[in-house]
Order: structure tokens, then C-alpha cells, then sequence
């Protein structure tokens, strides 16, 4: 993964040659939880300027290029974010902004963190536990969210579960519902962000899921998601979680009408 840290930053660094790019990691891989085969290197570049046409077109298809140089190294795939001007990510004005998520790449008017993420949750990582890789950081010019936003990013994530959670596949990431339940729940007593595997454990510890059985079969795929890729039951557990996922949900839900605590 340092390989491909390395060699990526390298080419961005190359292709926007004149920008003064701003660097960053944030996410699973700055706050110890990246798991190869679940996790992502989320990543955000900043550029004085907005990037150019030919820039965007050499940007686009980088991680496959890389890919093909380097067959053996799967982090490449990995790579997620977001590559635009400062001012339109300070500002939200719409301009071209190249996007590699889960889904695939292309370029699009209005970047904002990924959709199934919390956006100030991802913001609070930036800001907390990023790592610059190069060029200036221009973190300080960034509002750090209040807890009455982080409770609005919350109901708006509630909104996804309700309706992408209540009925799951058997892919491994519907596991994750149940984790980013337990960072929301997290952020709503604490004000604060920690990582996912982190959050389940903080859960369980204090007995807020109701299932506390599926969210111990969560933090185990989490942590060595490799091992249960071609577990067929595991599987079909995960094809099932939705009335799982939506009890847990009733319980941010619950937390959401009581209130965050007082700063």
C-alpha cells in the first residue's frame, strides 16, 4: 500500500504539474482501520487553479493505467476521492471535478464526499486525522462542523439506511450498515468521529445494538474480510440483515429524538 501511495501521488503530482496541488489521505487508512477487500485509501486533492480538460481526461482512467503497469499491487483499485479547485470545494460552486468512487470514474459538476458516506463525518476525518502528502495545507481555511450539523449528516444518513438498509445483498458491505450505525450512534453521545470497527466495538461494549450477535459477525468480516469471501453462509447472512439493520436503526432513531448532549 505505501507503494501505491507513493506511485499515485507521483502522478498526480506530474499530471497537474503548475497547480500547487494540496495532497490528502484521510479515512480508514489514517485512523488504523483499513482492511484490504472492504476498506478504501480515501483521498482529496485541492489545485489553485481548476483543472484543465486535458488534466481531467489523463486523470480519469489514472487508477486502471497504474493497475496495468502493476498488475500485482491491488491497492490501485482502491483509491476513492475527489480531485478539484480549493475555492469550488470551500465554496460548493459547480465545476468539472474528477471523481473516483466505488461505482467507477468520471468527471461531474458537483463533487461533495460520496453519497453513501456522511459528508461532514468525512470532512471531521480531513480535518482530524489527515495526512498531507503534498503541497500546501489549507486545512485551516476549512469549517469544522458543529454538532448540530454532525446531527443533520446523521438523519440524513438514518434516511439512507431506512431506505437502501431495509433490504440487503449478499455482498460483505451490507455488513456495514451495521457499523456506520454505531459510528452515528458514537457521534451523537460524543460530539467526536472514530473509525468504524472502532464504533462496533464501542457498541457492543456499552449494549446498544440489539443484535449484538450480527454486529460481532460485522466487526469479524470487517477485520479480515479475505476470510469470508467465499463463505457461503456468511453470504447468505448478509442477504438477510435487513430487519436487523432496521431494529439498530431504531435505535439511532431514538437517540436522534432524544438529542445530542450539550457542548
Amino acid at each position: 500500500m505505501k507503494q501505491a501511495i507513493q506511485v499515485m501521488t507521483r502522478e498526480i503530482l506530474r499530471i497537474l504539474d503548475g497547480q500547487e496541488p494540496s495532497l490528502y489521505l484521510f479515512g480508514s487508512v489514517t485512523m488504523d482501520d483499513f482492511h484490504l477487500g472492504w476498506s478504501d485509501i480515501d483521498f482529496l486533492c485541492l489545485t489553485k487553479q481548476s483543472i484543465s480538460p486535458a488534466q481531467r481526461e489523463e486523470l480519469v482512467p489514472l487508477r486502471q493505467t497504474l493497475l496495468k503497469t502493476e498488475p500485482g499491487n491491488p491497492y490501485y483499485r482502491s483509491f476513492e476521492g475527489g480531485m478539484l479547485s480549493l475555492d469550488a470545494f470551500l465554496t460548493g460552486k459547480p465545476e468539472p471535478a474528477v471523481y473516483w468512487g466505488t461505482s467507477g470514474q468520471r468527471v461531474t459538476e458537483n463533487y461533495r464526499f460520496d453519497c453513501f458516506s456522511i459528508v461532514f463525518f468525512s470532512l471531521v476525518e480531513l480535518l482530524e486525522f489527515g495526512v498531507l502528502l503534498a503541497g500546501e495545507d489549507v486545512r485551516p481555511m476549512m469549517h469544522r462542523p458543529s454538532r448540530e450539523e454532525l446531527r443533520r449528516g446523521v438523519e440524513e444518513h438514518l434516511r439512507s439506511i431506512r431506505q437502501y438498509g431495509s433490504s440487503t445483498g449478499e455482498s460483505l458491505y451490507s455488513y456495514g450498515w451495521l457499523l456506520d450505525i454505531s459510528r452515528c450512534l458514537y457521534t451523537l453521545e460524543t460530539g467526536g468521529i472514530i473509525a468504524k470497527t472502532a464504533a462496533g466495538d464501542w457498541a457492543l461494549v456499552r449494549g446498544l445494538c440489539p443484535v449484538p450477535g450480527t454486529l460481532r459477525e460485522a466487526l469479524a468480516v470487517r477485520r479480515c474480510p479475505e476470510a469470508f469471501h467465499t463463505d457461503a453462509e456468511v453470504r447468505r447472512r448478509a442477504a438477510q440483515l435487513g430487519d436487523e439493520v432496521q431494529r439498530y436503526g431504531n435505535v439511532l432513531e431514538e437517540r436522534l429524538r432524544v438529542g445530542m448532549p450539550i457542548e
